[in-house]
């Protein structure tokens, strides 16, 4: 039962917040403030209460990941015993600026009848999204908010930025482009600023597009004869963000309006964001002028996760599952080493595997030896059980490719013929070997394993913007898989 200055409560608000602070524990600071904190709880009769979510996405995720231990603690605190149930505003008609939790401890009388009655529906009561109502920004997706981001040093500038831009900070920058390889993070960080502006300014007219949804509306609009509707809705807002603007390359039509776009929303003294796989200046299948515009403003890069960063967003990512599982056991070091070093591609990739891995072992996550790990995540991994290739074989291909001695790559030298080469091999060996980067150092004239992390990394950003690299790098991969 719920105490409250030694005495017990019945209030429901009361014992709500004992609970949601239980859960907060168990759940984390980025489930709870998505999904917890919003929620509230209102009195539908003298034997149900009724959990109230802030959308139906929230509400299944309390469904999936949480409605079991809120049964099993609401049964324990209690002391009237009633039945507790869960709906979302929408489904309730809850008005979509309702604030507070105490406001609603007692559910109005127009709800009750169709919570309580087995043959009608929850009334569902159509509310018109004014500015004064709007909670959601338009295009932002939940789950991605500042709180579940993982700042690293390869995007702190750009997360900084970020937090600037979504407090409405004065920048003397615009537009502001995000950029970097797929799955870094910048469709995060746009989602984030989007949600956390709607969240200082409620009032705030805020859309978040894609690229493809921002053609598409397009040329719906041009089919069905609205560009005025079109072009109002766009140029009317407060914040404007466009996600994966290189899409929209080869498109002129779509290229046109959106420079118009751009130009009126600037000068009208709003905010536009923009983010791409490149610095807008190397998007050369955009137009000139457009590309200029890009060009103009603050253009801030995520760069490949490094492999601190990397342990960092598998340590988050399985501190969460474990929240959401309901498991404490934490894996070994090793596995954790064995995540960051040997899962290639993007973040994402690097989070899809950290979620085959949970998911499949469980509660034997703390007892997982790092092949029976490996064995698991041998199908998201580049070296396959096929053919192994070693740190010896990559520096042989790699000095052959280069016209040089494999022991170049092992000197003290360090000049510009040689420094590229070595680098590239490191590369090679970052992400078709299971060796750790001390171990790389080592076998590389007994470098220290910054060395290797600052190859890594370099080659990493020259792959973003030098096509000869890129052609380099396939090549010699090719000829290692090849043997």
């Amino acid at each position: 039962m719920s105490t409250i200055n030694g005495a017990i409560s019945n209030n429901v608000s009361d014992l709500w917040a004992n609970l949601a602070s239980g859960l907060k524990q168990e759940l984390g600071d980025g489930p709870f403030s998505s999904y917890v904190a919003p929620a509230y709880i209102i009195e539908v009769s003298d034997t149900e209460v009724c959990l109230v979510t802030s959308t139906n996405y929230a509400k299944d995720w309390f469904q999936r990941h949480a409605l079991r231990r809120i049964h099993q603690q609401w049964s324990k605190s209690d002391p009237l015993n009633r039945i507790i149930t869960i709906r979302s505003k929408a489904e309730l008609g809850v008005s979509l600026g309702h604030k507070g939790h105490d406001e609603s401890q007692t559910a109005p009388e127009s709800l009750i009848a169709p919570l309580n009655s087995q043959t009608t529906k929850p009334t569902i009561q159509t509310v018109s999204p004014t500015h004064e109502q709007r909670v959601q920004p338009i295009g932002a997706q939940e789950r991605l908010r500042f709180e579940t981001f993982v700042k690293g040093r390869g995007n702190e500038f750009a997360y900084e930025t970020a937090c600037k831009i979504a407090a409405f900070e004065p920048l003397p920058f615009n537009p502001v482009f995000f950029y970097g390889p797929y799955g870094q993070g910048k469709t995060h960080l746009l989602s984030a600023i989007a949600w956390t502006a709607q969240k200082n300014r409620p009032e705030a007219h805020i859309m978040l597009l894609t690229a493809e949804k921002f053609i598409s509306s397009f040329v719906k609009a041009v089919m069905e004869k609205s560009m005025a509707k079109f072009k109002d809705e766009l140029r009317s807002t407060d914040l404007l963000l466009i996600d994966d603007v290189h899409f929209i390359g080869g498109k002129n039509s779509s290229q046109e309006e959106l420079f118009h776009t751009l130009s009126a929303v600037m000068q009208a003294g709003k905010r536009v964001i923009f983010s791409g796989d490149r610095p807008p200046s190397m998007i050369t299948e955009l137009e000139t002028r457009l590309r200029s515009h890009l060009s103009a403003g603050l253009i801030c890069s995520l760069e490949p996760a490094d492999y601190d960063l990397r342990l960092d967003i598998i340590e988050r990512k399985i501190e969460s599952l474990q929240s959401l599982m309901g498991f404490k056991t934490k894996p070994s070091r090793e596995i954790y080493e064995l995540l960051a070093e040997r899962i290639p591609g993007s973040i994402r990739e690097l989070e899809g595997a950290v979620n085959t891995l949970v998911a499949t072992s469980g509660q034997k996550l703390g007892d997982l030896s790092p092949q029976e790990a490996l064995n698991i995540l041998l199908p998201n991994l580049k070296v396959t059980s096929d053919r192994r290739i070693t740190v010896d074989e990559i520096q042989k291909t790699t000095a052959n490719y280069f016209n040089l001695k494999q022991a170049d790559l092992l000197c003290e030298r360090r000049t510009r013929s040689l420094a590229r080469p070595r680098q590239i091999a490191m590369w090679l060996c970052r992400k078709h070997t299971p060796r750790s980067f001390p171990d790389i150092g080592a076998r590389f004239g007994g470098r220290d394993h910054t060395t290797v992390l600052h190859a890594v990394r370099k080659v990493d950003e020259l792959m973003l913007k030098d096509e000869v690299i890129v052609r380099d790098i396939e090549a010699l991969t090719l000829r290692l898989r090849n043997g």
